[in-house]
């Protein structure tokens, strides 16, 4: 594989030739990146102790060996690898992760070393949901085998009968069912388990977490007690959506009747400015005109007026979001985050899927059954009663139920669908779980089901995916432009409001040189939140002790580069931004810090807006415009609620938001 070295990178301490598990969905093209090697100290060591290592008769390497790789966190907390080998053969794998995530990353933990030992091999696929632990196994596990003088290669596999004894077929019996095991699906089951119904969860992956495992950024909630808790800096904000409201949005209804409510109450806090100001009517409005005014706005309403019992909910739940922050097409500081023990600001998936999952675990009324993939919804006199399910070995589970909780996400990961929806998109990354592939839609819209849809051709682009040398899609979360960080092209230069939503981001990078941009950090960034440190620590990025420096390690006009910074730095210190009208200023990172990073990026997948429509108690609607009795869907396996576009940061305020109202209107059916 050839690598593009641009200049000065970021390395991570792993052994060269490392097999590289897939991280995310792979793209095509052949984005230049940032890339990954040892230094050169790592690999001299590891060859003098590939000279010691004892051999076996015949030459087979006998001994213990141990190698690390960065995990989760990087380099300050690495995952190690140490294997047995007998006469060349793996008789014994051992992998410690302590900093790995709960549930996550200590699913490939347990199950690697079995198949490792089995197939006398250390290439084994990574677990979807887990990829970046998976991928530090296997680079561990290469850094072990160099130090006993071998490369992967060089082990006789053992070719392994995959085959699981076949299951027989069966039958459960329940009061409610929820297909999928993402935020949804585990926040409706737990509300329903809470309620005193029993409940099954079918999961089509060996894991749950779905694109909710995946979401780095936050849960974006109106009038909570942590917002107050912040200085109030950002009414250019609050007067710019105002305006847009009134010169873009005249026609539209919805946005203007929103539009006066937010006046009022943005004149009423002008009078006594008390607290921060935002509202569930300020968040409304944001999403809406950030959906392009085709969100339904019901159920608008009912995410933004629940959307501060969510992270409510979510504490007592033990996943408490405290951190405050600026995301795409939000008025005001509004995406919420968890944080460490120091402070820093975490991955708001990896840390609230560990918290629902032990909810889910530890409720005896909860029965879960992973690599089971639903198919069918059983109809029975026009009401929803159960589905019809493949397990692991191809046998047929039917779970007979009084409910149906349909919570299986979008179709992002379904390229063949999104290409016959959106053909313009063909060839793009996708950022989504290997399980988004529909299924939810497909099956509601069977003919004896009769589901509505809508906006199914409404897919969203993600404007800051980082592509590795092997072609795998990283999300860059949005919050690091909401910190602070912004986007210049490959000619040196700013281009758009770093903070505009999604789509319009995205739109604007495309037409830059090569349709990619770098993201621009500081020092003081990537001390302030262990996810910036762990692009970082991956390799994704390039450094520089001055602009010059950065300028020439990535290869764009020193000059112009510096003329942004220095640019940037007024722009900063003015909080006014003449030329593109960004408005969302981090009132702690300046962009001033050195030494400074750069992140190439470019658009990707990232989510479908369309799906199953439903009504504000979660019950999906047939194409007659009516209620189907005992069917009900929360998450991205819906439509309406974002539009045509989704701002950053709520699609987990959905999640927890209609996982709830789906978990208690099923329960209210079943009686």
């Amino acid at each position: 594989m050839k690598k593009l070295e641009l200049g000065r990178k970021i390395t991570s301490v792993v052994m060269a030739g490392a097999m590289t598990a897939t991280a995310l969905a792979g793209c095509a093209g052949n984005t230049p990146t940032a890339t990954t090697a040892a230094p050169a100290e790592t690999t001299a060591a590891a060859t003098e102790a590939a000279t010691e290592a004892p051999a076996a008769e015949g030459g087979a390497v006998s001994g213990t060996f141990t190698g690390s790789a960065p995990g989760i966190h990087g380099d300050s907390n690495p995952v190690t690898v140490t294997l047995t080998l007998e006469d060349g053969k793996i008789a014994d794998v051992k992998i410690e992760g302590p900093g790995e995530t709960d549930g996550i990353g200590s699913k490939p933990i347990a199950d690697f070393p079995e198949k490792m030992i089995a197939g006398n091999t250390i290439q084994v696929d990574a677990v979807s949901g887990a990829t970046i632990t998976s991928d530090a196994i296997v680079k561990a596990a290469t850094a072990a085998l160099a130090e006993a003088g071998l490369k992967p290669e060089d082990l006789d596999s053992i070719e392994i009968d995959a085959a699981v004894e076949p299951q027989e077929d069966m039958t459960i019996e329940t009061d409610i069912v929820v297909v999928g095991m993402g935020g949804a699906g585990m926040t409706a089951a737990i509300t329903a388990a809470d309620a005193g119904k029993k409940v099954v969860i079918l999961e089509s992956q060996v894991m749950g977490g779905g694109n909710t495992v995946r979401s780095t950024g936050g849960l974006n909630a109106a009038g909570t007690e942590y917002q107050s808790k912040n200085e109030f800096t950002e009414g250019d904000g609050v007067e710019k959506t105002l305006k847009t409201a009134a010169t873009d949005w005249a026609d539209n209804k919805t946005i203007t009747e929103l539009a006066a409510t937010v006046q009022q109450q943005w004149d009423a806090y002008q009078a006594s400015p008390e607290g921060y100001f935002d509202s569930p009517e300020l968040m409304a409005l944001d999403t809406i005109i950030g959906g392009h005014g085709i969100n339904d706005p019901e159920l608008v309403d009912t995410l933004t007026k629940n959307s501060a019992g969510a992270i409510t909910w979510l504490k007592e739940h033990n996943a408490e979001l405290s951190s405050v922050g600026a995301a795409g097409g939000a008025s005001v500081k509004r995406i919420h985050r968890p944080v460490d023990a120091e402070g820093k600001t975490l991955s708001v998936g990896a840390f609230i899927v560990p918290a629902l999952t032990k909810n889910v675990e530890e409720r005896d009324g909860i029965e879960v059954y992973y690599n089971t993939t639903a198919n069918k919804i059983i109809m029975e006199d026009g009401k929803a009663v159960g589905v019809v399910a493949e397990g692991e070995t191809g046998n047929e589970i039917t779970v007979n139920a009084k409910a149906v909780v349909l919570a299986t996400g979008g179709f992002g990961a379904n390229q063949e669908m999104v290409e016959e929806l959106k053909p313009d998109l063909k060839g793009f990354c996708s950022t989504n779980a290997d399980g988004a592939l529909g299924q939810g839609i497909k099956m509601a819209q069977a003919e004896d089901v009769n589901a509505d849809v809508v906006d199914l051709d409404q897919i969203q682009i993600h404007p800051t995916v980082h592509i590795d040398e092997g072609g795998n899609a990283h999300l860059i979360t949005e919050g690091v432009r909401g910190d602070g960080a912004i986007l210049v092209n490959n000619e040196g230069k700013r281009f758009y409001d770093e903070v505009a939503t999604r789509d319009k981001v995205s739109a604007a990078e495309i037409e830059q040189t090569n349709g990619t941009a770098w993201l621009i950090l500081d020092q003081k960034m990537i001390d302030g939140s262990k996810v910036y440190k762990g692009y970082l620590d991956s390799g994704y990025g390039y450094t520089g002790e001055t602009y010059e420096e950065l300028a020439e390690a990535i290869g764009i006009p020193a000059d112009a580069f510096k003329e942004t910074m220095e640019g940037w730095a007024k722009i900063w210190a003015d909080k006014k931004d003449e030329e593109f009208g960004r408005t969302s200023f981090s009132n702690e990172n300046d962009l001033a810090t050195a030494p400074y990073y750069a992140i190439l990026v470019t658009p990707g997948i990232h989510h479908t807006m369309g799906g199953l429509k439903i009504n504000t108690n979660s019950e999906v609607i047939n194409k007659s415009g009516e209620v189907i009795p005992g069917l009900f869907a929360a998450g991205e396996v819906t439509g309406g609620v974002h539009g045509g576009n989704r701002l950053g940061g709520t699609a987990v305020t959905d999640i927890i938001v209609f996982g709830q109202i789906a978990g208690n209107s099923a329960v209210d059916y079943v009686g």
